[in-house]
């Protein structure tokens, strides 16, 4: 069976990244397309800015009842960093995305196979993100399965 990979540089255009997402899962489902249309996100982090400066050392005064809201004050932004250091969701992520499908036709599916890799880079949230062609008989080929694969 060919493989043959699209990859499309969406940039930070989240918007886009979803409308490809949802046009993808549509043709999968509509054109029974499981096995044979896969795809893959790439998503690079974003440097974030400057983090929150550290807090203070706390010095205790000796005094118990007032080192006991302390602790639960911290305890308190410790929960709060850990939801904030939890992986943002793809919406609020501004990093650039590549996205990289696989198409996988059998040999005498040419004709669908060739329908496809001249349809999807027309469609409308395709269009824009500089779509790049990578048959099995190019050099890069050998690269861009071992990183598909390693993708979730």
């Amino acid at each position: 069976m060919a493989q043959t990979y699209l990859l499309f540089d969406f940039g930070s255009d989240e918007q886009k990244v979803q409308q490809a997402r949802h046009r993808l899962e549509g043709w999968k489902q509509a054109f029974r397309l499981d096995k044979k249309l896969q795809y893959k996100f790439e998503r690079e982090p974003v440097a974030e800015p400057a983090s929150e400066p550290s807090a203070q050392p706390e010095t205790k005064t000796g005094k118990s009842d007032k080192a006991q809201p302390t602790k639960s004050t911290e305890k308190g932004k410790v929960a709060a960093k850990s939801k904030s250091a939890q992986p943002e969701s793809p919406s609020e992520n501004h990093g650039d995305v590549r996205l990289i499908v696989r198409l996988y036709f059998s040999g005498h599916e040419k004709l669908s196979e060739q329908r496809w890799i001249d349809r999807i880079p027309t469609e409308d949230p395709f269009k824009g993100a500089s779509p790049k062609l990578i048959r099995e008989s190019e050099p890069a080929f050998a690269d861009i399965v071992k990183h598909f694969d390693a993708l979730e």
